[in-house]
């Protein structure tokens, strides 16, 4: 078996049978990205940060809580639009500083009205809009914008 060198980064896998709070390794903030993804059919609804509160509401409650970044605090997805996620599994990836949440989404998952945020694709190095909003985020929210 070859060892590392110096220039080669060491990952540390999380180990089986650790709880999930303390397998994760937090970035300098206290966050973890979490990716979501629609249990049935595999689509990438967005990307939300994690705290351990969130996790841990998250966890104790079956539904989805992030830590808002630009807000600096942690929400109920759908507590304002009542498009919430039932949380039916976690993973934590390989190096142990990502999350999967994969979900059952009630309603859309995007504050745009879309089902996924990842509705900007690059078509010729230019920005095309793949889908058009279900909903108008003014009826979601009772304002024009969130």
């Amino acid at each position: 078996m070859a060892s590392a060198d110096s220039s080669t980064p060491v990952h540390t896998a999380p180990e089986p049978g650790s709880s999930l709070l303390n397998a994760i390794k937090f970035d300098e903030h206290g966050l973890v990205p979490a990716v979501v993804q629609q249990f049935d059919s595999g689509q990438v609804l967005m990307l939300g940060w994690m705290n351990k509160a969130a996790i841990a509401r998250t966890l104790s409650t079956g539904e989805a809580h992030y830590f808002s970044r630009s807000r600096g605090f942690q929400w109920h997805k759908g507590e304002s639009s009542g498009h919430t996620q039932k949380v039916v599994e976690i993973r934590l990836d390989c190096d142990g500083d990502a999350l999967l949440l994969v979900v059952r989404q009630k309603g859309v998952a995007c504050h745009t009205g879309r089902m996924s945020c990842w509705f900007n694709m690059v078509r010729d190095g230019k920005l095309v809009v793949t889908t058009e909003p279900e909903i108008d985020p003014a009826a979601m929210y009772g304002k024009s914008n969130h």
